[in-house]
């Protein structure tokens, strides 16, 4: 897999019929390793180690409707309310950031409303918060707080 710019962590990896397959601590199970999944899975590890995120408050490929039609978030963590709090759009490294994807977040912010969006594709990393139509780039992701209020490290 490739080399990201994310912080390494401990992963399990196994093979079934010649494919690997990472363990993902959240859906605990083994799941096929994609590029895609390779990013999803250093960036969960990242969120829980250094932002001091819950396991309990993410949700993994979690099933949602635009438009009518079926979608998949990669990572939402919701609040200590139940509320979506942060939703994170993965990518495989090869795939460029753009405003493409941008775009697909935002749809997925018009229908879920989280407080914070995300997008990474493992070596370049975006967050940022929508407010009444506008967007705030912010310089590092939300760190968790135990209370009820949540800021910005």
């Amino acid at each position: 897999m490739d080399q990201l710019n994310l912080p390494s962590f401990d992963y399990k990896v196994k093979q079934v019929n010649g494919k690997p397959f990472i363990f993902d601590i959240i859906r605990k199970k083994y799941v096929s390793l994609s590029p895609e999944e390779w990013v999803r899975q250093h960036f969960i590890h990242l969120l829980i180690t250094y932002y001091k995120y819950p396991k309990s408050l993410f949700a993994v490929e979690t099933g949602m409707r635009y438009n009518k039609m079926a979608r998949r978030t990669d990572i939402m963590i919701l609040g200590r309310d139940g509320l979506p709090f942060l939703l994170v759009e993965c990518k495989a490294p090869t795939i460029r950031i753009s405003d493409a994807t941008f775009a697909q977040i935002s749809r997925y912010h018009f229908t879920i409303q989280p407080k914070f969006l995300a997008v990474t594709n493992g070596l370049q990393h975006f967050c940022f918060q929508a407010l009444k139509g506008q967007i705030a780039y912010l310089d590092d992701f939300p760190i968790y707080q135990p209370q009820s209020d949540q800021e910005v490290k």
